[in-house]
């Protein structure tokens, strides 16, 4: 497959021009919508497949209620505003999935007994996949509002308790109003944070 350079108005609407959101329109996000985000989002490269983000779609009242005791003060108010708030967690146990998802070689025996590096290969690898998330949902024409700011611990017990599942960071979701937003924060030159050699 030969891949050509996206437009510029494809750029701007995933780089350039996207923010990070804090205040939402009410419209609704279809549960069709975040499907075909995932799908788009899943098929972005990780490490032997290993594909370790799990993901939580949190959209009613009673999922956000389970949410609210766990998210900063700072951050409480436009989650709680927001479409959706997506829970972007990783599975330690990725690897048991690993026959099925990289069948030309035995990778679970990288990982199986190597607590370290398969604790590493998820947080790295979801981390990855969170950050796809976020490009394919501005992709897919939705407003993103990544963050942390929560207790993990909290987190993790309240919607992963008896799972090999941790959560990693926040994103809201939906279709941003524009207003509460800062200026947009200074970047470094490119000589400031690479070099070609």
């Amino acid at each position: 497959m030969t891949t050509n350079a996206l437009p510029k108005h494809a750029l701007d609407q995933l780089f350039f021009e996207a923010r990070s959101h804090n205040s939402w329109t009410p419209r609704e996000v279809p549960d069709s919508l975040l499907r075909d985000l995932v799908e788009a989002m899943k098929m972005a490269p990780t490490s032997a497949n290993c594909s370790p983000v799990r993901l939580v779609f949190l959209k009613s009242p009673a999922a956000k209620a389970r949410l609210k005791p766990h998210v900063s003060a700072g951050n409480l108010a436009k989650t709680l505003a927001a479409p959706v708030t997506v829970i972007v967690a990783h599975d330690l146990r990725f690897y048991d999935h690993l026959p099925m998802l990289f069948p030309h070689a035995d990778a679970k025996s990288w990982f199986a007994g190597s607590e370290a590096h398969a604790t590493a290969t998820a947080f790295r690898n979801g981390s990855l996949q969170g950050g796809y998330l976020i490009l394919a949902a501005r992709a897919l024409g939705l407003d993103c509002g990544p963050m942390s700011g929560f207790d993990n611990a909290g987190v993790d017990t309240e919607f992963f308790s008896n799972t090999t599942f941790k959560s990693n960071f926040l994103v809201n979701l939906g279709y941003g109003d524009g207003t509460g937003m800062f200026a947009r924060s200074p970047r470094f030159a490119f000589d400031d944070m690479a070099k070609i050699i």
